[in-house]
């Protein structure tokens, strides 16, 4: 089947209960993922991307639900399960929206056994650094992050973990990223729950 067509086909089959506008949070916050409806967002690569267990969920292949808008000043709310070998992260002001990465994007980092692990879990990649590394795997977590101008800050479970002045990146859309993780013979989980977004 070829990619547009899956692409498609997944956009259609969570149309009817998509979201958009705020929700359980204060006005001014838009729903990207709430529970298991999805608005405003759209699947590139090969990343399975199905709903189930009240998240949006993907456990074969690598690829990431990109926001369908651009965004510049901005904050992040989004709650997601890992598991510990679980290679994900939030990407943010992506200059190429087809082959988004870390030299391209602004990369807050969601990854326990990242070989280097300084830019693991709660780290922005190449340029925050995050010693000692919390551990997401395992468990809901919740990130909260701030992009206003060259200045980037990092929450993860209520604690900062990052904070940059950095000013690579101004303007793009946002990546929600899955990738297979170490163990290609069993791949693991990532599942995002909900994923809110605010311009600044």
């Amino acid at each position: 089947m070829k990619r547009e067509t899956i692409a498609s086909l997944f956009v259609v089959a969570l149309a009817g209960c998509a979201t958009s506008g705020p929700g359980p949070y204060e006005a001014g916050w838009t729903t990207l993922i709430d529970g298991a409806t999805m608005s405003g967002l759209h699947p590139i690569q090969e990343a399975n991307w199905h709903p189930g267990d009240g998240a949006i969920v993907a456990d074969k292949g690598i690829g990431f639900l990109m926001t369908d808008k651009v965004y510049g000043d901005f904050q992040v709310r989004a709650e997601f399960y890992a598991e510990a070998d679980t290679n994900s992260g939030v990407f943010l002001r992506c200059s190429d929206a087809l082959k988004p990465d870390s030299k391209v994007c602004y990369e807050v980092n969601i990854w326990d056994k990242r070989p280097a692990p300084e830019y693991g879990t709660g780290a922005i990649v190449d340029v925050a650094k995050v010693v000692p590394m919390p551990k997401a795997g395992g468990k809901w977590n919740t990130y909260e992050i701030t992009a206003k101008g060259d200045h980037i800050t990092v929450v993860l479970n209520g604690v900062t973990t990052a904070d940059a002045h950095d000013s690579k990146h101004a303007l793009g859309p946002i990546g929600l990223q899955y990738a297979a993780g170490v163990d290609k013979e069993h791949p693991s989980v990532l599942k995002w729950r909900k994923v809110q977004i605010r311009p600044l």
